[in-house]
């Protein structure tokens, strides 16, 4: 029988820093980076790489290591589940010298699978990342998930985009070439608008179309369901024309409509002027009226044309002879975002505080004032009693960590 084949993304993962495409400003932020921690002048000790599958976050840390003769720890979510082991086999990594190599590199690799009520994972990754003697690489699909939040403040952020359509297009024809099995120029082009950017996905239909099934057409490649991140979802509809597909652009976004509105309110500025500006937000205000009506009445059909107005309305107000070509980057909402995330916050509080009250037999009153000694003395058993579910043990944890971190400070400032 056969030796089964090695995937082509592995076969032809990059080796070097040379050998990767369109990634370049990561690239030499991640280099920066590196260098700066090395010098004793790097403002953080880690570094996040964030973006879709697929699109090389963890091949530029291992392609860095390789060419720059570092050793390479590299941890992924399965390791941080248990603070006991993390702390076992990552905090000796962090503070003892490589034996061979030049230097040391921490990558801890698709933080994403630690889930909001594994506290001890995260805060046990933050708590090293400060002591740690090496640079930490950690890579993510989204980094602006609300369990993040204290990590994003302890590391700098580098979004790892999709791979260009032509790039995509570039390295399938020169693999195809290098596996002695040119494909034609449909099949190629299929295979690259398909992948959506994600080039290990395009490497797998790639690999499917030369070693199980020679007569496979582009139709039959099959689209991947990914999680469009909002920034691709803004791209869409600030930059192409409005058709039936932008309908549907917020479907693989991972937030609320509501959460989207503050993205949109956020950036239009940034991609119209003038009269567009006013249209592109008076269809962000009619959309907002559709979703009053929507809560005051209960009419969720009504979701069609808060939807409409989101997508088409807002894509529609420029014109497509001033379809922007230029290169945007998008900004999460601050002011406002800030409020209706504090505003969460405090039910969530109110919430815990209200189930603690009852566990204890005391005023929710009390609960509240006292809800600071209360986050650090309930442990999983507790946790477990008072029912809470997950988005309210992820606040809980965000406290806890938040409440640590002031006892620290105060006995500093005692010092």
């Amino acid at each position: 029988m056969p030796d089964k084949p090695l995937p082509l993304f592995e076969k032809y993962r990059p080796k070097k820093i040379s050998d990767i495409r369109g990634q370049d400003i990561a690239v030499d932020k991640l280099k920066a980076f590196i260098t700066a921690f090395s010098r004793g002048i790097s403002k953080k000790k880690a570094m996040i790489l964030h973006g879709p599958a697929g699109t090389g976050k963890t091949t530029l840390a291992h392609a860095f290591a390789n060419e720059m003769s570092y050793e390479l720890f590299e941890l992924n979510a399965s390791d941080l589940r248990n603070r006991a082991k993390l702390d076992e086999i990552l905090k000796p990594s962090t503070l003892q010298q490589s034996l061979f190599a030049k230097g040391k590199i921490i990558l801890v690799d698709e933080v994403d699978g630690v889930t909001s009520t594994e506290y001890g994972g995260l805060a046990e990754l933050i708590a090293l990342i400060e002591k740690t003697k090496f640079p930490v690489i950690i890579t993510c699909n989204d980094i602006w998930q609300s369990k993040f939040s204290l990590l994003r403040s302890k590391c700098e952020l580098v979004q790892v985009k999709e791979l260009n359509y032509l790039v995509v297009v570039q390295l399938i024809k020169e693999i195809a070439l290098l596996e002695k099995r040119p494909l034609s120029e449909r099949v190629i082009s299929e295979i690259a608008a398909k992948s959506r950017g994600d080039l290990r996905a395009a490497l797998n239909d790639l690999h499917s179309i030369i070693y199980f099934d020679e007569e496979i057409l582009e139709e039959e490649i099959q689209l991947r369901e990914k999680t469009q991140d909002i920034f691709n979802a803004l791209k869409e509809i600030f930059k192409l024309r409005a058709n039936q597909d932008t309908l549907e652009v917020y479907e693989n976004v991972n937030l609320e409509l509501d959460q989207i509105m503050l993205w949109l309110e956020e950036n239009i500025p940034a991609e119209y002027r003038g009269e567009e500006l006013a249209k592109a937000y008076d269809a962000l205000s009619k959309a907002d009226v559709f979703r009053g009506r929507i809560i005051r009445q209960q009419y969720w059909h009504f979701l069609v044309y808060q939807n409409f107005f989101m997508t088409a309305g807002i894509s529609a107000a420029k014109g497509i002879k001033n379809l922007p070509q230029r290169f945007i980057k998008y900004n999460p909402p601050r002011r406002i975002l800030k409020i209706w995330m504090i505003n969460q916050k405090e039910a969530k509080k109110k919430s815990i505080a209200s189930k603690y009250a009852e566990f204890t037999h005391t005023s929710k009153k009390r609960a509240m004032k006292e809800f600071f000694l209360a986050s650090l003395i309930m442990n999983d058993v507790l946790i477990k009693e008072l029912e809470l579910d997950e988005q309210e043990i992820e606040y809980l944890n965000e406290r806890k960590l938040q409440a640590i971190e002031q006892i620290k400070a105060m006995q500093n400032t005692t010092k």
